[in-house]
Order: C-alpha cells, then structure tokens, then sequence
C-alpha cells in the first residue's frame, strides 16, 4: 500500500468511502434520504475539502459546519452517527492506504467529527428573550 499523495488518492479513498456509507444501516440515510447526495456531483466537492485537510489543497469554499448543521435540522444526529461515520472513515483510509498521510486523514476525521459534534449536538442558542417571570404578578 502506498500513502496518500495526489487529488487522485483522496478522490478514489471518497468514492470506496461512500460506496459504504450511502448503505450502512446507521448512517445511510443521512446520504441517501436526508442530503439526497449525487455522488456525480457530491465527490469533486468532498475531494476538494479532503484535499485541503490532508495536502493543504484551497478549492473548497464551502462551510461545513453550516451544511452539516443544517442536515441536523432536517433530521437530528446523534452520537452514534458521527461514532459510525468515523469507523468506516478510518477504516477505509486502513484498507486502502499507508503512510504519513494516511495517518493524518485519520487524526484529521477525528478532529473534524469532534468540531462537528460540538458545533451541531453541543451548542445551542443564547435564548435572550428567557420566560422568567420570578417577582411579577399575573393581572387578573
């Protein structure tokens, strides 16, 4: 096995990805229900946010944490989901790769799940308009 070196590499370590996730049982559906992917046009644009991680590549443009946030909206994850999204990450950069590299998409998939995580499941936000009626009185 060799390491992860070109475009080339993070594009076909995507497309053996997502061959698995788009048909796992725990987080299938977020692909294939929820985002409605098409992998034709879905791969390029994850290629590119892979390479800006692992070769420092600048084509993404996106955000995301707000396209994620979003999805969570729509159907609300959990810790299983990123839990599993995980495994079949590393687990795939394991079968197919080798190197430095490799070890840093698998360091970096940890830190991405984790910001996810915190960004999506643990924050919430500031409510400023609180109900908190403590010393007044109800008008009768």
């Amino acid at each position: 096995m060799h390491d992860i070196k070109t475009r080339e590499d993070i594009f076909y370590l995507m497309e053996c990805f997502y061959t698995k996730a788009v048909t796992d049982d725990v987080i299938g559906y977020f692909f294939t229900e929820i985002a409605k992917i098409n992998l034709t046009d879905h791969l390029p644009v994850i290629t590119d946010f892979w390479e800006m991680v692992i070769l420092g590549g600048n084509n993404y443009k996106k955000n995301a944490i707000a396209v994620h946030a979003h999805l969570h909206q729509l159907s609300a994850m959990e810790e299983k989901h990123f839990t599993r999204w995980l495994q079949l990450f590393t687990g795939t950069v394991d079968e197919l790769f080798s190197g430095n590299n490799a070890e840093l998409a698998k360091q970096r998939a940890v830190s991405v799940a984790t910001v996810m995580k915190i960004k999506i499941l643990h924050s919430s936000p500031i409510n400023n308009s609180k109900d908190d009626n403590r010393g007044s009185t109800a008008a009768g």
